[in-house]
């Protein structure tokens, strides 16, 4: 098959892009050689400091240099994306970790503080570390998730980091370099074993971290993997990440940014859906005329392009935003496929919104937006039992309610059946709403029992 790839194209429109640019990093190592933060007092630095001993920080170039307004700090929200804020820990926890780096600790002695930090922050929510891993033979296969039946997850060891990282993401403990919080694997063959083995799984997501750290060829061992005929099967291949936003020249520039493409175009002609699960948090990250050319080189091979986010105080948490990024989105060929809720791990305090706000910023956004814009869902819950969505909030016999229903879930017959939760101005999460005209939720009885089995 020839190629369909417009090789080495250097314009967008009338706009030039700039030559190739070298990957830089920076993290809380060589935090005080990023440049831009020369204007912050010594105390908003030493704040970062205590927190990024923490939570994981990596930042690059291509951010700092293209992404972040520094005349709008602290409240420019690529800053508040990429960048730790003090409130992003509780007080306590953040006066814990202060006073012992103060203390001029050793390594141990500071990491051992900030483990212990870590473990109240919910580092694995929803049960994904004993509900999710599948067995293989009698073995826990580290790497893989299997949570919904047609679909499983699969972490390359070598994409278990991120060109920069989202200090609300909820795969922050995959981060911080305890191997204990980590899912990564590097057994193709052991993914390849399991999916003969089940047969009702369609879709596989090669997430991370992002898959799009690692060079072309470790990236082709897996997709070329999956497209052995045995896993015929496999009818759609997502792969997660956030390179579209954070490094775009993984797609144009980069020395091996062809053969990627070519890749994904080979799987392409083999008969499989690739879908490119774009993390898309605001619309700054798509104004640029390299994030622009990424996602047209993209759309080139064939591959279809979903966006995703979820809905975060101090970086999107208006309705104006959101429909922006969606008009643009689909100005670029890119589908809005989900608003999610941030979820409950992490620095989760800091940006969470209670339900019915995310719900208010869903409905006013979708109002501003046509009905090509209008098919991301949400505001949805990844939690345990599954994905549950917001409908709205209305009123039955006089009492004022939400109204949910799963979207996705552990068990499939619970999918898209409508029930019902208390209203609760201040609820941000699934476990925080009471079910409404019964004594719990439907599915309540059978996911405990899945819990007590797992």
């Amino acid at each position: 098959m020839a190629s369909n790839l417009s090789l080495n194209k250097k314009w967008v429109g009338e706009t030039a892009i700039s030559e190739p640019r070298k990957f830089k990093a920076f993290t809380e190592r060589n935090f005080d050689q990023i440049s831009q933060l020369g204007g912050l007092s010594e105390e908003a630095k030493f704040e970062m400091k205590v927190v990024a001993s923490v939570l994981p920080f990596r930042v690059n170039a291509y951010v700092l240099d293209e992404l972040i307004d520094w005349s709008n700090i602290p409240n420019d929200p690529i800053f508040q994306l990429t960048f730790p804020q003090r409130g992003m820990l509780p007080d306590a926890a953040f006066s814990k970790m202060a006073d012992c780096l103060r203390a001029d600790p050793t390594a141990a002695e500071q990491r051992q503080v900030a483990n212990e930090i870590r473990m109240t922050l919910n580092p694995h929510p929803a049960h994904q570390q004993t509900l999710n891993v599948p067995e293989l033979d009698g073995q826990s296969l580290e790497g893989i998730q299997h949570k919904y039946r047609e679909t499983v997850l699969f972490f390359p060891s070598q994409g278990q980091v991120c060109h920069a990282y989202c200090t609300f993401c909820f795969r922050w403990a995959q981060f911080v370099g305890d191997k204990t919080l980590r899912f990564a694997s590097a057994e193709m063959g052991s993914l390849k074993e399991y999916l003969i083995k089940h047969p009702d799984v369609s879709d596989v997501l090669i997430t991370g971290g992002d898959p799009m750290v690692m060079k072309t060829a470790n990236f082709a061992t897996y997709i070329d993997g999956l497209l052995a005929p045995e896993l015929a099967h496999i009818q759609t291949i997502r792969i997660g990440t956030k390179a579209v936003s954070y490094w775009p020249q993984r797609f144009v520039s980069d020395p091996d940014a062809d053969d990627l493409l070519r890749t994904i175009e080979r799987a392409v002609a083999a008969g499989k859906q690739v879908a490119l699960m774009l993390h898309l948090n605001h619309w700054q990250e798509l104004m640029t005329p390299m994030a622009e050319q990424a996602i047209a080189r993209l759309r080139e091979t064939g591959a279809i392009l979903r966006a995703q986010a979820p809905v975060l105080r101090h970086i999107n948490d208006k309705a104006a935003d959101w429909a922006k990024m969606w008009t643009k989105e689909v100005a670029l060929g890119v589908y809005p496929y989900y608003m999610f809720v941030e979820r409950d791990t992490g620095a989760k305090a800091y940006f969470e919104l209670p339900l019915v706000e995310a719900w208010d910023i869903y409905r006013d956004a979708m109002k501003q937006v046509s009905g090509l814009a209008r098919t991301a869902r949400g505001p949805s819950m990844s939690a345990g039992p599954g994905k549950v969505e917001v409908q709205g909030v209305t009123e039955i016999h006089g009492e004022k309610v939400f109204a949910l229903r799963f979207i996705q879930g552990r068990n499939p017959e619970w999918v898209q059946k409508p029930f019902f939760a208390k209203y609760d101005a201040k609820a941000t999460w699934l476990d925080g709403l009471q079910p409404a005209f019964a004594d719990k939720f439907f599915f309540e009885d059978e996911y405990q029992q899945m819990l007590s089995t797992a």
